[in-house]
């Protein structure tokens, strides 16, 4: 397929003006699925579980199979249209959203329609400059999540080209609540940016909850962005793409903005924009066309037979609400506040989703600004290296730890990055992979002393100059010493006993 013609982003502005939609799905973390007591797959405890281990007769849709609601999902979803500023229906029901689903066996979706468990909230949505934007929402509605399919013996992992396709129905039946925002407005250039912090914010708030990991690459957090664009001065809105399950909230922000920038060029060349979904592509930073959409009032849907309205008693929403946690806007600026970091270095921490390990960290007893040094530094480092997240190598507590040796004057900042090295590969605290590796700093003097002599014996001219006033010479001496003492001195305690010796 021939690569779309884009238009230069600030001339697309200047013509259009951008109107977004946001529907993001949350994979809940329950114990078990939403209709059945199969383990859930979005828990930590069932990540590796081999396909089709994690399913239940409901799941697969066998005959006479009858769902049951999951207590600790509707909590979940109360909380999470809570925290979103919804109201919470006092009766919500389940529907049958009949629809061709090749990874759902009995082929369609328990989902509610017109009924949702949550309406009508807003989240405030911050971006890098501070600049704040209200996000309307229209609902968070409850429903199950469909299985997964692999495509097979083509070239990209997609259908196109594929020989066959395999279902893993572990996904099916997992708790999703889905939030669906009202039509943005007024986000002009500034629109992929505000697409990617709105994620972000949907992201903070469900891990604040602690109702899920919201881990994009995971599919645990998953958005679909709507895009549209109409003339400037037109009250009539264009007509909108949905660019599906894009993971990773930089991708939502170039997604945005690569639509944005094709809907201009063919519009501006008199086409017409197609309504469809399309599939993002990391690797070429692109979208390519799916399948025709339809309006939501296009699809088939039927009141479930098998499930009561849900009726939340009024103490329970009072319970739950009472225990939201802080708003994740207001929990960044108080932390920013109380750790003394600028607004560069915090927007570092954030950027890297390091927030709760930093936090953490601190809380362990690490300074804010050790915390944060490893964590974006040595830490992303080695995740990048390794092509993992940074939270998912080592604990708080073993940083805090570390820095703690460090502290102590038991490690230097070279060897402490070789503790780490251990600690990750598993061999142990920081202190256990001190006394395993022998990394402690040598603090005997006469080791030092010793050390000191022999590379002054073997460079007789240095002492001379540190006697005569040429204090920076006394560099060469303590290369020399961290080299033979295989860096396990403490440098500036190095410099101390040269500078004493030339002053005998």
């Amino acid at each position: 397929m021939a690569a779309a013609t884009l238009m230069d982003f600030d001339k697309a502005l200047e013509l259009f003006e951008p109107v977004l939609g946001f529907e993001v799905h949350v994979e809940l973390n329950t114990n078990t699925k939403m209709f059945s007591d199969a383990p859930n797959p979005a828990n930590e405890a069932y990540h590796a579980a081999e396909p089709n281990t994690l399913i239940a007769p409901v799941d697969l849709g066998l005959p006479g199979a009858l769902p049951v609601v999951n207590e600790t999902a509707i909590r979940s979803s109360i909380s999470l249209g809570l925290a979103l500023g919804c109201s919470i229906a006092e009766s919500s029901r389940f529907a049958r959203k009949n629809y061709f689903y090749p990874d759902l066996g009995k082929n369609y979706q328990i989902s509610q329609y017109d009924e949702p468990i949550a309406f009508e909230g807003s989240v405030e949505v911050e971006l890098e400059d501070g600049t704040m934007v209200t996000i309307p929402i229209e609902r968070a509605h409850m429903e199950e999540d469909a299985g997964k399919l692999t495509h097979m013996g083509g070239s990209t992992g997609r259908i196109q080209g594929a020989e066959y396709s395999l279902v893993d129905y572990n996904r099916a039946g997992v708790p999703l609540v889905e939030i669906v925002t009202k039509t943005i407005f007024g986000t002009d250039h500034r629109a992929p940016e505000v697409a990617k912090a709105y994620v972000a914010a949907i992201r903070d708030i469900v891990r604040g909850l602690g109702i899920s990991e919201a881990r994009l690459e995971r599919g645990n957090l998953r958005c679909d962005a709507n895009v549209s664009l109409r003339r400037r001065g037109e009250e009539k809105l264009g007509t909108r793409t949905e660019t599906k399950n894009v993971n990773s909230m930089r991708s939502v922000e170039r997604a945005v903005r690569y639509e944005i920038q094709r809907q201009a060029q063919i519009l501006a060349d008199g086409g017409t924009i197609i309504q469809e979904t399309r599939h993002w592509h990391e690797d070429t930073g692109t979208t390519s066309p799916g399948r025709p959409k339809s309006d939501a009032d296009d699809y088939r849907y039927f009141p479930e037979p098998d499930l009561l309205p849900v009726q939340p008693p009024r103490e329970l929403i009072e319970e739950l609400r009472a225990a939201l946690p802080e708003q994740p806007v207001a929990r960044r600026r108080r932390l920013m506040d109380e750790w003394g970091f600028t607004p560069l270095e915090f927007q570092d921490v954030r950027n890297g989703g390091l927030l709760d390990a930093v936090e953490a960290t601190i809380a362990a007893g690490a300074t804010p600004a050790a915390a944060r040094k490893w964590w974006t530094g040595e830490i992303t480092r080695l995740a990048n290296a390794q092509e993992k997240d940074a939270v998912d190598l080592v604990s708080p507590e073993n940083v805090a730890a570390l820095q703690q040796l460090v502290d102590a004057g038991t490690l230097t900042d070279k060897l402490a990055r070789q503790v780490l090295e251990g600690v990750i590969a598993g061999e142990g605290t920081p202190q256990e992979v001190v006394d395993a590796r022998g990394l402690a700093v040598v603090s005997d003097d006469g080791a030092l002393i010793a050390a000191i002599d022999e590379a002054l014996a073997a460079q007789p001219d240095v002492m001379a100059k540190i006697q005569d006033g040429k204090v920076q010479a006394a560099g060469a001496i303590i290369g020399a010493v961290m080299k033979a003492m295989k860096g396990q001195a403490d440098a500036a305690r190095v410099r101390e006993l040269i500078l004493e010796r030339a002053a005998q």
